[in-house]
């Protein structure tokens, strides 16, 4: 039986663009592949027959020379003839890849196994530093150095692996794409090449100092700056500080995972902090004046009015924690705890005896005397 145009087995114009092509050639793919259709020679002819063109006019030389031969362009030893396994399974897969990347990771731009040469290297693994700092570093920002268990590029072969570079061959297992690809039905799976773990390339002369990795496992020092106002939790990215690539590969990231010791008497949310202060009774009292510690190391002068009670709450407007980036510093809240004489003496006790007596039964404990009022009232309700 005389081939059908491969133009009409697609269902597409013979003007119509290589997206126009792809999406007739994904449609009749996922409709007749021989998985979906067990048994069914006609739907596995059918698939064969919409492979065959799409391998023919997806290749812009292809297309070009059955436009103007036909069939003839392919018979006779000028061309691939109807294809074999392989052809079916990679135009498959490519669509497969199309249809699912996104799902995958991959976006639509997944790396394939016969899309390009590989690469010369692997990137480095990304490294991980936990640093502790005080509350007043994170104010102030600090300037360190610090020491990194890490590998890094061998020196002898310059990070290439090879005693000598010239002797570095293409991999013949995965033809230097560093990728094999194994179709499993209706799946197909790709994989880093067992030969030359997904480098592309084998090594005929490795190094004897690093036995052809590019790199040596070395303690790293490095100079690094934390900015002022971080906070507990950030973390930091050195750009190409981490591990060295493996022969020549880009070098990972490095990331410093911060936290905040805890402070002896400030605690911080964000960039408020707050500063719990004792205050003897007789201040709170009658008022006056007290001095707090502040966390850029100076202090600040609070007015303490007559009546304070505990708990009661002054900010210090611009006296908190800096910012990351710098746009001025947050509010500083000091709390009043109003603090129980102890240890008193005998005529401290009568001079307090001889106060509560002077009050002649006005109320200087308000709030004293709203609670048990309102007490009363509960009990009242109860026992009627």
């Amino acid at each position: 039986m005389a081939k059908r145009d491969f133009y009409d087995v697609l269902g597409v114009q013979r003007g119509a663009d290589g997206a126009e092509i792809k999406s007739a050639y994904r449609k009749l793919a996922m409709k007749f592949h021989p998985d979906r259709n067990p048994g069914d020679a006609d739907a596995e002819g059918r698939f064969k027959e919409a492979n065959e063109a799409y391998e023919v006019l997806k290749d812009a030389d292809k297309r070009a020379a059955y436009d103007q031969f036909g069939h003839a362009a392919f018979e006779g030893g000028m061309g691939g003839g109807r294809g074999n396994p392989g052809d079916f399974a990679s135009s498959f897969a490519d669509v497969f890849d199309d249809l699912f990347g996104d799902f995958m990771g991959g976006g639509g731009g997944r790396r394939r196994g016969g899309g390009g040469r590989g690469s010369s290297g692997q990137r480095g693994a990304d490294l991980r530093y936990n640093m502790e700092i005080s509350l007043e570093e994170a104010f102030q920002g600090k300037q360190t150095k610090i020491r990194v268990p890490s590998a890094v590029a061998c020196d002898s072969c310059d990070g290439t692996g090879a005693d000598d570079p010239s002797a570095t061959k293409s991999c013949s297992t995965c033809g230097g794409h560093g990728k094999v690809r194994a179709q499993q039905g209706f799946f197909s799976i790709e994989r880093a090449c067992p030969t030359c773990g997904g480098l592309g390339q084998v090594i005929a002369d490795p190094c004897k100092v690093c036995s052809g990795s590019g790199r040596v496992q070395k303690d790293k020092s490095l100079n690094v700056t934390i900015p002022q106002g971080v906070d507990d939790g950030m973390r930091i990215r050195l750009t190409g500080e981490g591990e060295a690539g493996l022969r020549g590969g880009a070098a990972g990231d490095l990331y410093l995972f911060l936290s905040i010791k805890p402070h002896q008497i400030f605690q911080r949310d964000g960039t408020t902090i707050f500063c719990p202060v004792p205050i003897p009774v007789t201040t709170a009292a009658l008022g006056g004046n007290i001095e707090v510690p502040t966390i850029d190391g100076k202090r600040a002068k609070v007015a303490v009015p007559a009546g304070t009670q505990s708990g009661r709450q002054f900010r210090l407007r611009g006296k908190g924690m800096t910012t990351v980036r710098g746009a001025g510093r947050g509010d500083m809240l000091i709390e009043t705890v109003v603090e129980t004489p102890v240890n008193l003496t005998a005529k401290q006790k009568e001079l307090l005896r001889e106060f509560e007596k002077a009050g002649g039964g006005a109320t200087t404990n308000p709030e004293t005397d709203g609670f048990f009022a309102k007490v009363k009232e509960l009990w009242q309700d109860l026992t009627e």
